[in-house]
């Protein structure tokens, strides 16, 4: 069966560098940088490799500006406190060199009245992009953004790009480049604690329905959880509160990695909470390759194509994904929600929900955060590279 991205653009290092000088070399841009102003400082060197690559090119750059996405709901130590403040301050000054600076809060409250983290999530979400107007190129540095931030920001813009996903040459996108960017490195990702998740499950936009729509609710339901460290109490809590107890759970391990006992050690972490509670079958394992997003979502996309296949005979069914893993297996899984989701829930015999137990507190060494030394990765996923 087609898939939107069978030939796809990613290209990590050096070749990232050759892509954008490629892609904007003496040509008008307009520019759309979306980055976080979190603790993690990865976010300077992609985006100073970039704004180089850009120079470097020749681009007329026509207009240029850079939504800084701020989360004030976080707890952090004072190192990581003071390190989110200098990335903010140091990312509007790389930016300026090329164009201005807006802010953006996904905030947590409007005015006297609480909204919910779903709520939140989705204004904020909207706010950012509907600064989509007339750009030609659309950049989304998932460097320094927590995982439910930068999906709720992937698949909206995907949503707003393509509109029709059975359209010939879909992926062109009316010559809109859209690339997401990140600075990969899986060893500092697993030693990001997520400490005291909250309770309140928040939906990322667009994939709450076979969730939250009552005609869903008897069909049986497919659990994906993707699997990363320090993530287990995060994982109870969507176990207890959204799974119920006759689902099929369909783990998602990363292999081959970088560190070829990374599948062994998660597995051994997540023994009680998914194998011996929920006594989940090692042969449900979906094995994805750590640094291929491409071939994750791929695999991902296949799983939840055979699943909603062999239950259509029950009536239909949920698939829902939680995604705790690293940042380029999580695109990847994104890629695979976006294309999966019914494009007209009503009518439809299945749907796809992507729910998180959002933690409230992040811990890491500030020191490992500032000598991480990882690959730029570029995923293109629109323009006229599939035209």
């Amino acid at each position: 069966m087609r898939t939107l991205w069978e030939q796809y653009v990613f290209q990590r290092g050096a070749n990232a560098n050759e892509l954008w000088e490629r892609l904007f070399q003496g040509r008008a841009t307009r520019l759309l940088y979306i980055a976080g102003s979190g603790f993690d400082v990865r976010a300077q060197g992609v985006m100073r490799e970039f704004i180089d690559s850009i120079k470097g090119s020749g681009a007329i750059v026509e207009d240029a500006k850079l939504i800084l996405i701020g989360f004030a709901h976080y707890r952090l130590d004072e190192d990581l406190e003071s390190l989110t403040e200098q990335n903010a301050t140091r990312l509007a000054e790389i930016f300026s060199a090329i164009g201005s600076v807006e802010t953006v809060s996904f905030r947590a409250s409007d005015g006297d009245e609480d909204l919910s983290a779903s709520i939140s999530l989705r204004l904020g979400t909207d706010e950012v992009v509907n600064k989509v107007t007339t750009q030609t190129d659309i950049i989304l540095d998932a460097s320094s953004l927590p995982r439910v931030i930068y999906l709720a920001l992937m698949t909206s813009l995907l949503n707003r790009l393509i509109p029709d996903r059975d359209a010939e040459n879909a992926l062109a996108a009316n010559g809109v480049n859209f690339q997401v960017l990140v600075a990969e490195d899986a060893g500092l990702d697993s030693k990001i604690m997520a400490e005291d998740p909250s309770s309140e499950i928040v939906m990322v936009p667009g994939f709450s329905g076979a969730m939250q729509v009552e005609s869903f609710q008897d069909l049986p339901l497919v659990w994906f959880p993707i699997l990363g460290e320090h993530r287990v109490n995060q994982l109870q809590i969507m176990r207890s509160t959204e799974i119920p107890g006759e689902a099929e759970i369909c783990p998602v391990l990363p292999h081959p990695s970088r560190d070829p006992r990374r599948a062994d050690r998660l597995l051994v972490e997540y023994k009680e909470a998914l194998f011996d509670s929920r006594r989940t079958p090692t042969s449900n394992i979906l094995y994805v390759h750590e640094s291929q997003p491409f071939e994750a979502y791929r695999q991902l996309l296949g799983a939840m194509r055979r699943y909603k296949e062999s239950m259509e005979i029950l009536g239909g069914c949920r698939l829902v994904v939680t995604p705790f893993g690293s940042k380029l297996v999580t695109l990847g899984v994104g890629l695979a929600c976006f294309e999966m989701r019914p494009s007209n829930l009503e009518n439809a015999s299945y749907g796809v929900a992507i729910p998180h137990a959002e933690p409230t507190r992040y811990v890491v060494d500030a020191r490992d955060v500032r000598e991480s030394q990882p690959e730029i990765c570029c995923l293109l996923l629109t323009g006229e590279a599939y035209a």
